[in-house]
């Protein structure tokens, strides 16, 4: 039996179209989205690089931040308030945060 798949895949900041894979870039969606509350603290969110505020957070896992970047959490509007952005930029946003909270 021959299997075929054409559609999207999305997994770990990774997007695939019809076998053709596209890196989400973490840093460019922050920078066009999160940044608007994650560079200046506004309503409580972590800043960018505090790695105080951050460290509960990544206590909670990858997975759960991933959730709350996508789903919103509080007064943050699920993927940051851009619906426009796919699933796989939203975690590259959260993962390049992550990342320099470390």
């Amino acid at each position: 039996m021959k299997f075929s798949f054409t559609g999207i895949a999305v997994a770990a900041g990774l997007l695939v179209v019809a076998g053709q894979s596209f890196a989400a870039d973490g840093k460019a969606v922050f920078d066009s989205t999160c940044a608007a509350c994650h560079a200046t603290g506004a309503a409580g969110a972590p800043k960018f690089g505090d790695k105080a505020a951050w460290a509960p957070r990544i206590k909670t896992g990858a997975d759960a931040l991933h959730t709350s970047a996508l789903k919103g959490k509080g007064v943050m509007p699920p993927k940051g308030g851009n619906p426009s952005l796919s699933d796989a930029d939203v975690i590259a946003a959260a993962d390049y945060m992550i990342s320099h909270a470390k």
